[in-house]
């Protein structure tokens, strides 16, 4: 994740910001508002992605990661970008002026960094000891509302005031329980923010400039493609990912709004930019649902085709680490979670032929080192899985976090081989039948097998025998766990 927020984020933003306004720049020859541009459109927006993500049960994919890595180094950089806003507005600069109100900026947020670091938490913790959650609930809306305040009484943004109050809040080791208490009121806030932003919009410009908002989001939408792909090409992911993850941070972010209004206010943007830029956005955001459902499906179809097959093909891969060629009855393993070491600890114990595939390149060169068969690649890939020995195996394990990524190697590993057997492990019971009709012999879901341990132990504990729980067992298991599904129990 380090690699992700720093070396990723770090390129995606440092890309789009520089690209934005080089094409600002050519178009307007106004340096100051193209920089500003690549300012704006260098965000993507957190919310919705990680919604969406958290949604689909994506948040620990390969894709995931490394758009929940760019989307926090984003986030970081909306305090430096809001303070040199100001520098951009193209009036002669009072450098006298401009370090006194840096250097007040500065002071302000290091009194609050260092609240957050003694202060707060103390506070809290008696708040806390006094038992009452009201007052506990009273003291993090007071945090919230009054941080805010005070940066803006000293001439900084309300902004910059939340984002550092949400700072304060998370150095505390109640952080988890305050989430958990505001989270009720983060869709109604949220919903609340795009309200807003629909009531600023000038739906009369809308209908006069469809053409034009059409052409910026689909220029919008390339670029931040090409930089998103990019930067995650940077740190060593593969192209099929890096690709998915450029297209769920397309969008254009919810700070990128309060950098623009800073932006019309100074005169750094006209109110038809502005007005440009708003309804742009709002159509980027509206999109992000439907292009993240289809990403899975455009990204493989694009890193299939022959020409960018063959460019992937031109990065070299050290002796040690080619693919083994010839294996005959082995297992694959796909990914090296706690369930992949664990499974490759069994089989090297007992004797048993196996091969891993793994998309972090840091596990891969790690366990090389210690004489683990493991490789880095796509198992999504069937060039990769070709090279595995797909042909040759006798049984596939996959054992990933992605549910799209998932299904695909099921489907591509079926093809190469019809008579492999296929074992899944997924997160939920919803994607039982799917894999299995795509080709899984045997689909074991975590939330049930953890369930399925619980109601066992309980059932000892009234002094069940262990046949008649074994029984139930293998009666929910070989039902595919319909039974559990329905809420029933086997008789």
């Amino acid at each position: 994740m380090k690699k992700a927020v720093i070396v990723g984020g770090g390129a995606q933003v440092f890309l789009t910001i520089t690209l934005s306004a080089a094409i600002a720049y050519w178009a307007t020859g106004n340096i100051y508002q193209s920089i500003f541009l690549g300012f704006i459109i260098a965000l993507s927006s957190t919310a919705i992605v990680l919604k969406m993500l958290s949604e689909k049960g994506a948040m620990d994919s390969p894709h995931g990661r490394i758009m929940t890595g760019i989307l926090i180094f984003q986030d970081l950089c909306v305090v430096p970008l809001m303070l040199l806003t100001p520098v951009l507005s193209g009036e002669e600069v009072n450098y006298t002026n401009l370090l006194l109100k840096l250097g007040k900026a500065m002071m302000i947020i290091g009194i609050i960094l260092f609240s957050a670091k003694w202060v707060v938490p103390k506070l809290l913790h008696h708040v806390v000891s006094s038992g009452s959650r009201e007052l506990f609930m009273t003291m993090i809306i007071l945090l919230c509302l009054g941080i805010p305040l005070l940066t803006s009484s000293f001439g900084l943004s309300l902004s910059l005031g939340a984002f550092l109050a949400g700072l304060a809040i998370s150095e505390s080791e109640y952080a988890h329980q305050a989430t958990a208490d505001i989270l009720p009121f983060k869709n109604s806030f949220i919903g609340l923010f795009f309200v807003s932003v629909g009531m600023l919009m000038d739906f009369g410009y809308m209908t006069h400039n469809l053409s034009q908002i059409i052409i910026t989001v689909i220029s919008i939408f390339l670029l931040k493609f090409v930089t998103g792909t990019a930067s995650a090409l940077m740190i060593g992911t593969p192209l099929r990912t890096s690709m998915h993850s450029a297209l769920g941070i397309f969008q254009i972010g919810e700070f990128s709004f309060v950098l623009a209004i800073a932006g019309k206010e100074l005169g750094i943007i006209s109110e038809e930019f502005y007005q440009l830029f708003l309804s742009s956005s709002v159509v980027t955001m509206i999109a992000t649902p439907f292009i993240m459902t289809v990403a899975p499906s455009v990204s493989g179809w694009i890193a299939s085709r022959p020409v960018l097959r063959g460019l992937t093909r031109l990065k070299k891969i050290p002796k040690d680490d080619r693919f083994p060629r010839k294996k005959e009855g082995h297992v694959i393993i796909i990914g090296f979670g706690l369930n992949g070491r664990n499974l490759a600890r069994v089989l090297k114990e007992s004797e048993i032929p196996y091969v891993i595939l793994e998309m972090n390149s840091d596990t891969v060169r790690e366990k090389k080192h210690k004489g683990e068969p493991i490789y880095y690649g796509d198992g999504t890939s069937q060039e990769i899985l070709h090279k595995l020995g797909i042909e040759k195996a006798r049984l596939l394990v996959v054992a990933i976090s992605d549910p799209a990524s998932t299904r695909r190697i099921v489907s591509t590993a079926r093809l190469e081989n019809r008579e492999i057997y296929i074992i899944v492990r997924t997160k939920y019971v919803a994607e039982v039948d799917d894999l299995k009709v795509l080709g899984a012999d045997e689909v074991i879901p975590e939330e049930f097998e953890t369930s399925i341990e619980i109601f066992s132990r309980v059932l000892k504990k009234y002094h069940f025998g262990d046949k008649v729980i074994q029984d139930m067992i293998d009666k929910i298991r070989q039902d595919s766990y319909t039974a559990l599904r329905k809420g029933e129990l086997p008789k």
